[in-house]
């Protein structure tokens, strides 16, 4: 199980760190490393939230995400997107901010760090939405019940997700963006228009691909349980029409063909257009998870290629990782890990927030995310052995019952 789904992952660093040493030599071979290990620590949540959501497609739509995943997240987030980011920013021809990207490294970290605070409000917004949606949605099982059953019931009010993240991006727009150091440290400029046209940007996203893979994957739920109800409706005329024994093991036959069909079709997963968007879907939340970790990997390095490697192996680890949790069904096993990992989400948007302004170490970044991991995945262990004691107990109380003692 390991290596076939880390296989992958090993094969990538393994050539990413000899084509590392061979490129740059063993202080190249360092900083790709240390790159890798920043990724990876940065984005256990990621991977959590992803295999979330990757549980609900179907076997092609998985190896998509291992596959053309892939290249989009290592090549279009690590590679293409900053290129686009400072073309954009700084009024440069695509042509021209490769050429800077290449061959003037210190000009190229400008532009990137210049241009932080609508990369940090666009993801910012969107990963809001994320935690926000989740804590306003009632469900059976709560963490912190404390916290999570009020939220619940306020969840019942229409639209409040948006309006709390429009709130919180027009303080953020008129205060913290107000006084944005420039790179370097050379004065201060306003951002707060860019900070509020690009959150809008991240808020907009966010309901539009959400919206759109949430309807189709509503519609296909709709579409089984219309299969499921009129086999069963068939099953109950041929009751009508046939009489005994035979008729009633027929319509038994029926019910468990109608039962096994759409147990197969939900093991099976999300296919066709609700695939494609709950895919689009993802690939947004892992690019907005990593604004944080192209940003931040200029305090280690200002080399394109660098970066992109560096992070590129670490972006594959978290994919194979998230694999790895849907093929052992370990969200299912413990259930506290997707709210741990939501709630990291919502700090992490926080931490993007902040960054407009302010330096965050990439080392409390990544903290925040490990620890109320760490916890979420305690309690849920705490959880699992309480309710096998009381599973336990109960099987003895029966035993006691049967042998009449």
């Amino acid at each position: 199980m390991l290596l076939r789904t880390f296989g992958w992952s090993l094969g990538v660093t393994v050539l990413g760190l000899a084509l590392a040493f061979y490129v740059w030599g063993a202080k190249g071979l360092a900083i790709v490393a240390i790159l890798s290990v920043l990724e990876i620590s940065l984005s256990f949540d990621n991977a959590v939230i992803n295999a979330g959501i990757l549980r609900k497609l179907n076997a092609f739509w998985q190896k998509m995400f291992l596959t053309v995943g892939v290249l989009i997240a290592v090549f279009g987030m690590r590679l293409v997107f900053p290129v686009i980011i400072v073309a954009i920013t700084a009024k440069l021809s695509p042509w021209e901010a490769v050429k800077v990207a290449i061959n003037d490294h210190d000009r190229y970290e400008t532009l990137v760090t210049n241009a932080h605070p609508a990369i940090a409000a666009f993801g910012g917004m969107f990963l809001l939405m994320i935690f926000l949606d989740f804590i306003f949605e009632e469900r059976e099982i709560t963490w912190l019940s404390w916290l999570e059953k009020p939220l619940a019931k306020l969840g019942k009010l229409d639209m409040l997700s948006v309006v709390i993240a429009m709130v919180t991006l027009v303080v953020f727009a008129t205060t913290v963006a107000t006084g944005v150091p420039l790179h370097g440290g050379h004065g201060t400029v306003d951002k707060g228009e860019t900070v509020l046209l690009a959150g809008v940007g991240g808020l907009i996203t966010y309901l539009v691909v959400g919206g759109i893979s949430g309807y189709f994957e509503e519609r296909l739920e709709e579409d089984e349980d219309g299969d499921e109800d009129g086999e069963n409706g068939d099953g109950d005329d041929d009751r009508d029409d046939v009489n005994g024994n035979g008729a009633r093991e027929g319509a038994g036959t029926s019910k468990a063909a109608a039962g096994s069909g759409a147990s197969v079709m939900r093991v099976a997963g999300l296919a066709g257009k609700a695939a494609f968007f709950m895919f689009l879907y993802l690939e947004v939340i892992d690019a907005s998870f990593s604004f944080d970790g192209v940003v931040g990997a200029f305090a280690i390095s200002n080399d394109i290629f660098q970066i992109a490697l560096g992070l590129g192996i670490g972006a594959m680890y978290i994919r194979s990782l998230t694999v790895f949790l849907v093929r052992k069904g370990t969200l299912d096993d413990y259930v506290y890990l997707e709210h741990g990992a939501h709630y990291a989400i919502g700090a992490l948007a926080f931490i993007l927030l902040f960054t407009i302004k302010y330096d965050v170490s990439e080392i409390v970044t990544g903290l925040v995310g490990v620890v109320l991991i760490a916890a979420s995945y305690w309690s849920s262990v705490v959880r699992n052995r309480r309710l096998g004691e009381e599973s336990q107990q109960s099987d003895d109380d029966k035993a006691e019952v049967t042998s009449g003692v």
